[in-house]
């Protein structure tokens, strides 16, 4: 039997296995047997045969997959008669779903040999069923697959039912579309199937949920990016008036979260649907689509996120002018919403007016005649000038921009009266607006503009000097722009004078544009070398500052080879001034070309000389990475250097030349340069004690320099060691043979190198890395100097940067600190008193520190008695040093727990003390850092803390405990400035206010994150601060006795110096404001402000923080409990209560109608 038979006959109910064979005999390729060939073998006759036992297979195939599991087809009536003839298996559903599967691919077969005026009723039939089963089961991929095919199939074929057919494969593929992660082959088939819904009812609500998966595709990627995808999303504009509107709404919703490439391929969507568009939804497109994109662009605040993408959309219109369609669009959709919004009150609607204006410019009507369209320019030409004068500079940059757009892009169509009018409004009316330079560079793209611009750019010659960074760089870019496209010389421009002044004093951006300017003028490294050092000559003589930035950032515009070469050409110039050296008689041939460089210097020219010393250290400097990476060339040009450093110490003597010189010599190795080398130290130890820094500090860096810094470090130890205070020697003490320096001690000296080895950061690592035995021995010299403050400071700073280098687990160093802290609670702070006190505590004894320490808390005293409160300030900082010490402790991690306790308490006695109010901003400081480092993480109530976590447990307790008494210390600290701010000392109070106000932004700032957390331990602080402020109003608002004294506050400026200061610190800050006005309202809540002087300080507080029109919302809750309040408060017998009352009633009426 053929297997054309065999296939026929298998299609029957009793042949279901042999019938999956075939169809997986079809699906192999590699067997010849193909179903589409036994169809168009058969007959007509049989292939009508065919469709009935196929209909008749899938029915049966329907109603055993109905079957419902676990009935066995034994349990029947006739259970007993079935199982003589045998035991009949359950059903498989996959095997149902392969035989309704291959069902599906017969019948999707059978449409390709379906000829016309077949008989295809029966094939129908079957296929419905087919259809049915995808909305009736959930239906597995397989089968799914192919009765989308079928679906497809049937639908091109055109035959009767395919608006069904055509309806579930467009269903189909658009879910398969947005649901796939490559659905690029199923948005193919979408689109193959587009006609589809033309025939489609919209209104139905059959096809809701088509709306929305139509309306998703929108913010699908996928879609975008895709050709056919962009296509089908284009051709929905056409489907219905209506579903126009609902496209717009829903990218007008998502617009936010497009991106920038999302947001141009949704623009060429709006265009190309435009484009394509005809009659009603032309205009729908229109007016409900464009114009209201571009009534958005004018309208939107720029800080909106939506605004951008808005301009971005209208932008691509823009750019596509000079269309006759496009222009004629352009001006019927702007012109009832553009001219008004040019005119409008709002700046910043005139200024987003402004660009779309000048982008879509000229605006004009194709259609109209030409005289009509020159006066119709003319007009905007003349609307440009206007709002080149505009009052807001908004309105006015955004027009200088567009201007010099249109200048750049249609020169050549406009007359020259209106391109000289505009250039000199441009240049010489607004110069100093930080746009206008930077604008210029578009013009100056119009090589047309090149000769009027020669003539009229040197009058922004001072925008070179404004004070603005962005001016002075706008006006660089257009300078750079005038040398590339060589308008104009550029030094004709601006001079060289006034570049060289800016690039010895100016920014290092602003100075990377002039050495960009200036590079080939004074560093042409197409010219031989020798011009290159007669070139630096010239340099340092015109501006010796500026020589130095140039060379710095030479290395950006040049290789590292050049910058060695110009050393050695630099190195080549110095040695003529060395005596001994040759004359024109006696040198050969070869060595007379570089004699011609003696004329250039002179040994007596000791100015210049220093400046080429400084420009070989900056040189250096800039490629000693470089060279560090080619040890060749190191060492090259290190023997080049090291061969002439002795004579040149020797030459040049003079304090401009010994300075770089020590320089270049720390930036070789020590062997190089042995002579000087070995002197440091002996310099260094006999510098006069009062040198400064200037003196001896290049000599430090050279022993960091060479790996020498221990032998600082030694002379430091040995000078305070020797300087110690010393017993007498005992009787009978042994005797021993010393000897005897000749240089004496020097303390002080070496306090100062000391510190300037911990100021540099470079000098600070060497130290650090040294033998920690010899930084534990000076740590211990410098405890025994705890009566000198700048030892005591020292010993602090020395004792963190040693803590950081140990083990965590030794705290050996923190000890000392906190023993410090101790020594200053019970030594120093005492003596912290008023002079109006009296004798000092102690006086004529001496305590167990010593006579030192007496003498230093009498010289902090006598200092508070003769000199002003901000000198004794830095006297009680400098005592106080440790404060700052520990404060960088906590700040860097160093600290644990049990320093923080010691370091809170320290504060709160210093509050104590009579002059704490000095020390509120260090304290404020140390409680910003306390906080923000007591972090606890966040418990779970419900969960069960196990054995093992118990600890951490208890460290959360101790740091809320320790974040309670940074509360109570911040409410010290509060009470502590109204008590001073009381007292009305002239000098005092406002610089107290200035002083305190950054520590106390920055402590609010790290205390409003611990509002997220259920039971804040620092709420406490805005508590304080909400009483301070309403207490300090109170006062103020009791004084008042008769209507005319019934002044209320308009600004924080006005009010109380307390409430001012906390105010003003807290509106600083809109996330602290937020934290603030939610205790405001629940202190009100709380009926915490009981009376109507305080309810009146609370509503006028709340007035001050509307006038900064932060969070109105918050505010206005809080009025309302105001409001309920004075409902319930009687307004009392006295006079000024009654009128505070009055005014409180009137005040909140007009509070709430705003």
């Amino acid at each position: 039997m053929s297997r054309r038979e065999v296939f026929f006959d298998s299609v029957c109910r009793e042949k279901v296995e042999e019938f999956l064979h075939l169809i997986h005999l079809h699906k192999d390729p590699t067997d010849p047997f193909d179903v589409e060939e036994v169809l168009q073998e058969l007959p007509q006759g049989r292939r009508e045969e065919l469709w009935s036992r196929l209909l008749a297979l899938l029915q049966h195939l329907l109603l055993e997959g109905e079957q419902p599991p676990g009935q066995e087809a034994g349990n029947g009536p006739q259970g007993e008669a079935m199982e003589v003839e045998g035991h009949v298996d359950p059903v498989d559903p996959k095997r149902t779903a392969a035989a309704v599967e291959g069902v599906a691919l017969v019948a999707t077969l059978a449409l390709n040999v379906l000829q016309d005026g077949d008989e295809y009723s029966v094939l129908l039939e079957c296929s419905r069923l087919l259809h049915n089963l995808l909305a009736v089961l959930p239906v597995p991929a397989p089968l799914q697959q192919q009765l989308q095919v079928l679906c497809e199939h049937w639908w091109k074929k055109g035959l009767l039912g395919k608006e069904e057919f055509g309806r579930s494969a467009f269903l189909l593929s658009l879910r398969k579309s947005l649901t796939l992660k490559t659905p690029g082959a199923q948005i193919q088939r979408l689109w193959d199937l587009h006609q589809v819904l033309p025939g489609l009812d919209f209104s139905s609500e059959d096809n809701k949920q088509l709306l929305g998966l139509l309306l998703e595709c929108y913010l699908s990627m996928s879609f975008i990016r895709n050709q056919d995808g962009n296509r089908f999303l284009v051709f929905l504009f056409s489907w219905n008036v209506d579903f126009i509107w609902m496209i717009h709404g829903t990218i007008k919703n998502q617009l936010e979260f497009f991106t920038k490439v999302m947001t141009n391929h949704i623009a060429e969507i709006y265009f190309r649907a435009w484009k394509k568009a005809t009659g009603d939804f032309l205009d729908t497109i229109e007016k409900v689509c464009l114009q209201d994109l571009m009534e958005n662009a004018i309208l939107l605040h720029r800080s909106s996120p939506v605004h951008g993408k808005v301009r971005q959309i209208v932008s691509y219109f823009h750019k596509r002018k000079g269309c006759e369609s496009v222009d004629r669009m352009l001006f019927e959709l702007y012109q009832p919403i553009l001219w008004r919004a040019l005119s409008a009150p709002n700046h910043e609607v005139r200024a987003n007016a402004t660009l779309l204006f000048t982008e879509a410019f000229a605006l004009h009507n194709p259609a109209t005649r030409d005289q009509n369209i020159n006066h119709a320019i003319q007009k905007q030409l003349d609307t440009l000038m206007g709002l080149l004068d505009d009052p807001h500079p908004l309105v006015r940059s955004s027009a200088t921009l567009g201007v010099c757009k249109i200048l750049g892009s249609c020169w050549e169509l406009l007359p020259s009266t209106v391109i000289t009018d505009f250039l000199k409004k441009l240049v010489v009316e607004l110069a100093a607006d930080c746009t206008s330079a930077d604008c210029l560079n578009m013009v100056l793209d119009n090589p047309l503009s090149h000769p009027l611009l020669e003539k009229l750019l040197p009058a922004l010659k001072n925008s070179l000097h404004d004070t603005s960074e962005k001016v002075r760089s706008a006006y660089l870019d257009m300078l750079l722009n005038v040398k590339a496209v060589r308008a104009a010389k550029f030094w004709d421009v601006c001079s060289m004078d006034h570049l060289l002044a800016r690039l010895a004093l100016d920014t290092q951006s602003v100075c990377k544009r002039i050495v960009d300017l200036l590079f080939k003028s004074f560093f042409p490294v197409n010219q031989p070398e020798k011009e290159w050092c007669n070139r630096c000559i010239t340099l340092i003589q015109m501006n010796c500052r500026a020589a130095r930035n140039f060379y710095q950032l030479a290395y950006l515009h040049t290789a590292p080879t050049n910058i060695v070469k110009l050393m050695l050409s630099i190195r080549r110039v110095l040695n003529t001034c060395l005596p001994g050296r040759a004359e024109p008689s006696q040198l050969s041939d070869g060595d007379k070309e570089n004699h011609k460089v003696d004329t250039l210097l002179s040994s007596k020219d000791s100015g210049l000389v220093g400046g080429l010393l400084e420009v070989l250290v900056v040189l250096w400097r800039s490629v000693q990475k470089a060279l560090v990476h080619n040890k060749e060339a190191h060492q090259y040009t290190v023997a080049k250097f090291s061969s002439v450093m002795s004579r040149y110490f020797q030459a040049f003597e003079d304090q401009c030349c010994v300075v770089p010189l020590v320089v270049l010599a720390s930036l070789m190795p020590s062997a190089a340069v042995p002579t000087f080398s070995c002197g440091v130290v002996s310099k260094l130890r006999r510098m006069d004690p009062s040198a400064s820094q200037l003196c001896f500090g290049q000599l430090i860096d050279c022993l960091c320099g060479w790996g020498q810094g221990a032998k600082v470090l030694d002379l430091i130890t040995e000078w305070l060691s020797e300087a110690l205070p010393r017993q007498e020697d005992k009787a009978g003490a042994s005797r021993k043979v010393r000897i005897q320096e000749t240089v004496e001690a020097k303390p002080d000296l070496g306090l100062s190198y000391l510190e300037y080895l911990f100021s540099r950061s470079s000098t600070r690592d060497h130290t650090l890395s040294l033998a920690q035995t010899s930084l534990t021995q000076l740590h211990g010299i410098l405890g025994s100097w705890k009566t000198a403050l700048r030892a005591f400071t020292l010993q602090g700073r020395l004792a963190a940067h040693l803590h950081h280098s140990t083990s965590p687990e030794s705290r050996d160093f923190l000890s000392s600190l906190e023993l410090s802290m101790a020594w200053l609670e019970e030594r120093v702070l005492p003596y912290l008193c008023s002079p109006a006190q009296g004798s000092v505590p102690g006086q004529g004894e001496c305590p167990d520190g010593g006579q030192e320490t007496l003498d230093l808390a009498k010289d902090i005293v006598e200092s508070t008695r003769t000199e002003p409160w901000y000198l004794r300030l830095r006297h009680q900082n400098r005592a106080l040093g440790l404060l700052m010490v520990c404060r960088d402790v906590v700040l860097v991690g160093l600290g644990d727990q049990v320093f923080k306790d010691h370091l809170l308490h320290l504060c709160s006695v210093v509050l104590l003390s009579e002059k704490g109010y000095l020390c509120i901003p260090l304290v404020l400081s140390n409680l910003k850092e306390v906080a923000e480092n007591s972090t606890p993480e966040e418990e779970n109530p419900q969960q069960e803390i196990p054995q093992q976590e118990i600890p951490q447990q208890e460290n959360q307790d101790s740091c809320i405990t320790r974040l309670a008494v940074v509360t109570n210390i911040f409410q010290k600290v509060v009470e502590l400035l109204a008590r001073q701010l009381r007292r009305k000392v002239p000098e005092v109070g406002p610089e107290l206010c200035v002083s305190a106000g950054p520590g106390l932004r920055a402590f609010l700032q790290v205390v409003h994150t611990w509002e997220s957390y259920p039971s804040s331990p620092l709420q406490g602080v805005f508590s304080t601060l909400v009483a301070g402020i309403i207490v300090d109003i109170r006062h103020l608002l009791q004084k008042v006795s008769q209507q005319e004294e019934m002044v209320v506050p308009e600004s924080v400026e006005d009010l109380p110096p307390l409430s001012s200061l906390l105010l003003s610190v807290i509106l600083g800050t809109p996330a602290v404001t937020r934290v603030f006005l939610a205790e405001v309202t629940s202190s009100l809540d709380s009926e915490a402000f009981d009376c109507v002087t305080g309810l009146a300080a609370s509503l006028l507080l709340l007035k001050l923080v509307t006038h900064t029109g932060q969070v109105r919302a918050v505010v206005k809750e809080a009025a309302v409990c105001v409001q309920r309040q004075l409902q319930n408060i009687s307004p009392g017998t006295q006079d000024n209560q009654r009128l505070i009352y009055e005014w409180s009633i009137k005040t909140l009426k007009e509070f709430l109608d705003s």
